[in-house]
């Protein structure tokens, strides 16, 4: 039988937090022993990641490459940005969750999810401001 949860998640400025604890809860309590987990944000302006979760130099490297490749739309770089009604790192925000994703599917096995050794699952902040996410889990399978 399917399974489903939201999480929500206070960030507090750009960068990558970490929810793979949450989410193993979530799968251990949910008891499904072979499925798919679905992870989605419910937002424009963040995105999902797994990434590596024994070095925080690779959360900082992938935050600062981010940061890099699309500045604040205040940039003479980004002087071709239309959209700053919610201000400079709005749009460039939107860019970052375009090139990334705002879902992620999951292996489920034994009742656990199937994530190499170093991954961990990650909401990438892409706005200066602090923000409350939210994020949906769904687990089917057996």
């Amino acid at each position: 039988m399917p399974s489903q949860r939201s999480l929500s998640l206070n960030t507090s400025g750009q960068g990558l937090y970490e929810v793979t604890d949450d989410v193993e809860d979530f799968v251990a309590e949910a008891g499904v022993d072979i499925g798919l987990l679905t992870v989605f944000v419910r937002h424009t302006s963040c995105s999902l990641l797994i990434q590596e979760n024994a070095d925080p130099d690779v959360r900082r490297d992938l935050d600062q490459f981010f940061r890099r490749l699309v500045p604040p739309s205040n940039d003479l770089a980004m002087k071709w940005v239309i959209h700053t009604t919610e201000g400079p790192d709005d749009m460039p925000a939107h860019i970052k969750a375009a090139l990334t994703s705002v879902s992620l599917s999951i292996p489920v096995s034994r009742g656990r999810m199937v994530l190499g050794t170093w991954q961990g699952i990650y909401l990438f902040e892409h706005r200066d401001a602090p923000h409350r996410r939210e994020i949906v889990l769904h687990l089917g399978g057996d």
